[in-house]
């Protein structure tokens, strides 16, 4: 099977090349960046990626707008901050050249402040990254975007790497910008938040991600991700009451 590769990207060379130096299986690479000032386009470069530039659209369209630049069918939607891991690798590549099935989901792992993290709800993580074009496309969500698809999935072995988090000051600068756009999403699809409603959320977010998603077994980082996830669900609703006075 002829795969594209599709990454959007925005200052992140350091883990574009780390995510392209695991592509080296794929028909094509094509980066969708938004002025990169950090020479992301001389990583893609070394790799044999083809970059092409956009103003930021949001996560749906922005990679909806990376898949439409692609030449294959058959996508691989991948971010800046991922790889495909060894077992992952082997299945994508004895891929048949047309599979029954319309996706594929694919289980992430992700990493927070140096450890892989196998419950807290992170873990198992199955999402749709390969996909038929024809048959799938990203949504207009500007942030926790999805594939819809058309047709049936699977589900390949292996993992897709997620170096989420590597240092506490990139979780609290990530944490502001997505609370941010999701308390937009939110505003603009009607709901509505009040203070008291926030905290109830923020406390209710922690105890099922500490003892019903198994966050206790991932020790302290497990603690302090339950934290700032709870942490994270009062911002974004903080935020959205904030919306409905402006």
């Amino acid at each position: 099977m002829k795969i594209s590769a599709a990454i959007i990207t925005r200052n992140a060379a350091a883990d574009l090349e780390r995510c392209l130096a695991s592509l080296d299986f794929v028909d094509e690479i094509v980066v969708l960046d938004q002025g990169s000032t950090d020479g992301t386009d001389e990583v893609c470069a070394r790799f044999g990626a083809a970059i092409h530039q956009t103003s930021w659209l949001g996560f749906g369209p922005t990679k909806q707008k990376a898949v439409s630049l692609c030449r294959n069918d058959w996508i691989l939607s991948i971010d800046s901050d991922e790889e495909v891991g060894p077992r992952l690798r082997e299945a994508l590549m004895r891929m048949p050249d047309e599979p029954p099935l319309a996706c594929y989901r694919i289980n992430r792992l992700s990493m927070f402040l140096g450890k892989w993290i196998r419950h807290c709800g992170w873990y198992p993580d199955r999402i749709v990254r390969l996909f038929d074009r024809r048959r799938a496309g990203f949504n207009d969500r500007r942030v926790h975007e999805e594939v819809v698809v058309d047709g049936d999935c699977g589900l390949l072995p292996g993992h897709l790497r997620h170096y989420a988090y590597t240092t506490w000051e990139q979780y609290v600068a990530k944490l502001d910008r997505y609370t941010t756009l999701a308390a937009a999403q939110l505003h603009d699809e009607g709901r509505r938040s009040s203070l008291a409603g926030a905290v109830a959320r923020a406390s209710a977010g922690f105890w099922r991600m500490w003892l019903l998603q198994g966050g206790v077994l991932d020790g302290a980082h497990g603690l302090v991700l339950c934290l700032g996830s709870a942490f994270s669900i009062l911002s974004k609703y903080v935020k959205l009451w904030r919306l409905e006075r402006l």
